[in-house]
């Protein structure tokens, strides 16, 4: 950017302030800029194989970004395609969970041909519920974080579509909402794999124990969080996808 070097930990950065993309930092390189100069440097191992995260492809990153020459909105709607094409449901409407379900459920939209509807409006001011600290918090978080429009979803049959569950807290009162709203049935998808672990490397989450996927079978999850279905995408599925 005017003769100047900018590094970011995501390319919609460079985007926001008109810079340049030029590439990525490469798997133990080391870069150093000194006097306006840019050099590379490489002490570690070159023979490792690369270790991405897809995580980042799947809610880290933003979806304005590209990661590995690869745009995140782009990925995440072939995730919901993939989806749809593995948990297809006779359904009215598309539902997403916003934002975090925004790409997959207009991919599983145009997949299946059903109508994609914002039936569910977020406030953008309250952050993601499953880093806060406590369980009453989490819960108020929700209601507050989320809002049902009541004359779309009567007697309409749903699919609602996020990139995940991790302890399931927001799914239980959101599938509530859509049911006090009025909705008919309501089909969860989730366009990744189910969670029975946590991330030591990126942003904190919760212990192995906290995870709804480590300690439920599917079928105990849909009971859980009240869904008529639940389908999460496969281990399969995502490396095709991919």
């Amino acid at each position: 950017l005017d003769g100047a070097w900018v590094l970011a930990s995501e390319t919609c950065a460079l985007d926001l302030i008109g810079a340049k993309f030029e590439r990525d930092i490469e798997p133990g390189e080391v870069v150093v800029i000194r006097r306006g100069r840019l050099r590379s440097l490489r002490p570690m191992d070159r023979s490792a194989e690369e270790r991405f995260c897809i995580f980042e492809y799947i809610y880290f990153a933003r979806p304005d970004s590209n990661l590995m020459s690869r745009n995140v909105y782009a990925f995440r709607k072939e995730l919901g395609r993939t989806l749809a094409r593995e948990f297809p449901v006779p359904a009215d409407m598309v539902v997403p969970v916003l934002d975090s379900g925004t790409a997959a459920a207009l991919g599983y939209a145009e997949e299946e041909g059903i109508p994609y509807e914002t039936a569910l409006i977020r406030n953008h001011y309250v952050r993601r519920t499953f880093i806060e600290p406590a369980q009453s918090i989490r819960n108020f978080g929700v209601k507050v974080k989320h809002n049902a429009i009541r004359s779309f979803l009567e007697g309409k049959r749903i699919v609602l579509v996020d990139d995940s569950i991790v302890r399931g807290t927001t799914l239980v009162k959101i599938v509530a909402m859509l049911r006090t709203a009025g909705a008919r049935e309501v089909h969860v998808r989730i366009s990744s794999p189910p969670t029975i672990g946590p991330c030591h490397y990126g942003i904190d989450t919760p212990t192995q124990d906290e995870l709804i996927a480590w300690n439920h079978t599917n079928e105990e999850i849909r009971e859980i969080i009240g869904a008529d279905s639940l389908g999460y995408l496969t281990q399969s599925g995502l490396r095709n996808a991919a």
